[in-house]
Order: structure tokens, then sequence, then C-alpha cells
């Protein structure tokens, strides 16, 4: 098991645990899917979050240079998948962003109706074209969705990441609170969303979203032939051997 639920007073906690980075994986993604759909079930709204001082370091790198090809043709699919299910969740859901929330962590984050980082250390940023690679087209529009375009491509550009007091000024996280607080913060928030009527929330987070669905569901199929092409490519596997080797294994 790779993501924790646990339901209390009508407001489920989602917690990601997959190795150091809480990174996503074909596994974790199928997983969150999974997840979502009992919270949304059982509870009023919920609550994402990470294990330990990390909320999520995005994709697993680690698995993409061991498994190669065959394994991203297989995973991106997944991810997109379970981006959308963040993304689409019918009930209020907010981020508990715990510390680095990198890549498709910050996607994640980005997924949800509001976002309580912690103050400290933490970075916040999407790094992929560092990595060599591009963003699946759910992504794209789950961060556009969240924070325009203009400021998405020069934070995408760049693969910079900011310290919690940048993102907050910049508007990538809503609010900043001790690390001891960001969760019960977070469930505060979460519960009194989940007091709004849940029809009437639930068609109103559908309606400020619509457009991204839409382009999603359009130019899904052609958007993840490219990239899951440049994706398989030896040159993108190359880059991530290398951005693995002199980042992770060291």
């Amino acid at each position: 098991m790779t993501i924790h639920l646990a339901v209390d007073d009508s407001v489920a906690v989602l917690t990601l645990e997959h190795g150091r980075g809480n990174t996503l994986d074909t596994a974790t993604c199928r997983e969150l899917v999974l997840k979502l759909e009992e919270a949304a079930d059982g509870a009023k709204a919920a609550v994402l979050t990470g294990s330990g001082d990390m909320f999520s370091a995005g994709v697993d790198l680690l698995s993409i240079d061991a498994g190669g090809a065959a394994y991203v043709r297989e995973f991106l699919p997944a991810l997109s998948d379970a981006l959308l299910a963040v993304f689409g969740f019918p009930h209020p859901l907010v981020a508990a962003v715990n510390g680095h929330a990198i890549a498709g962590g910050m996607v994640l984050a980005a997924g949800c109706d509001h976002r309580v980082a912690a103050a400290g250390p933490g970075r916040v940023g999407v790094t992929e074209l560092l990595v060599g690679v591009p963003f699946p087209l759910a992504a794209t529009e789950i961060l556009r969705c969240a924070y325009g375009t203009n400021p998405l491509a020069a934070l995408m550009y760049s693969g910079a990441t900011l310290t919690i007091d940048d993102a907050l000024a910049r508007g990538l996280v809503d609010e900043v609170a001790a690390p001891e607080e960001v969760l019960g913060r977070a469930r505060e928030l979460a519960a009194r969303l989940g007091e709004l009527p849940a029809e009437a929330f639930a068609h109103t987070k559908a309606q400020l979203r619509q457009p991204y669905h839409e382009r999603i569901a359009e130019n899904r199929a052609s958007d993840d032939v490219h990239v899951d092409r440049m994706w398989r490519s030896a040159e993108s596997l190359a880059n991530v051997k290398s951005y693995v080797d002199r980042v992770l294994k060291r």
C-alpha cells in the first residue's frame, strides 16, 4: 500500500507514502484513483498530503530508469488518470503541502481546491524540462487552471523551484502554516467546505474546470502519442538516467 486513507468526521485524509520522495509510479497512480473513489463515497471532503516531511517529488524516475520504454508506455496513461482523478474529485479537496512539491507533486497540489504549505525548507516547482521530458496534457491543463498561462510558462521553461515564501507570493500556494499545523489547518478548511451543499459545490467546481476538462478530452489522445514518443526516446531515457545518477543516486 502506497496511499493511506483515513476518514474522520466526514473528512478523508489521503497520505502518499512511496519511497523517500512519495513519488508516483504506476501502482501508486492506480491506487490513488481507487482511493479517491473510496473517499468520494465515504466523506464530504478530503485532504491530500504526503508522509514525513515531503509532499511529493513527482514521477518515480528510478522506475522509469529501471523499466525503460516498456514501463513508460504503461506508466504515462496511469499518471494522467491519477492527476485527473485529483482534478475531477467532486467534493472539496485541500492539499496539505507538508514539504517539497516538485514536478508531478506540484501538479497534485495544483489539482486541489486549496493549498496549505508548511513553513520551512520546502520547495515548489516543475522541473520536467530539466530532466528532458514534457508534461502530459492533463498535467499542463491542471497547472494552467490553477495558475494561468503566463506565470506558468516562465516557471516551466526555467525549471526553477521556489521557496515556500516565494511560492506564496506568486500564488502557487494559498497560505502557509507551521509544519505541525499544516494537516490540521487543511482538515479544518476541508471540513468547512464540506458543509456546503454537496451537489451545488460539485456543479460549481465542474463549471470552473469545464474548459480544461474539455481541452484534455478533445486533445489527450493525440497529445499522448507525442508525449509517449518523447518519453520513450533513447535521448529522453538517457536524460532520465543521467538525472537519476547525478541527483537521486548520489
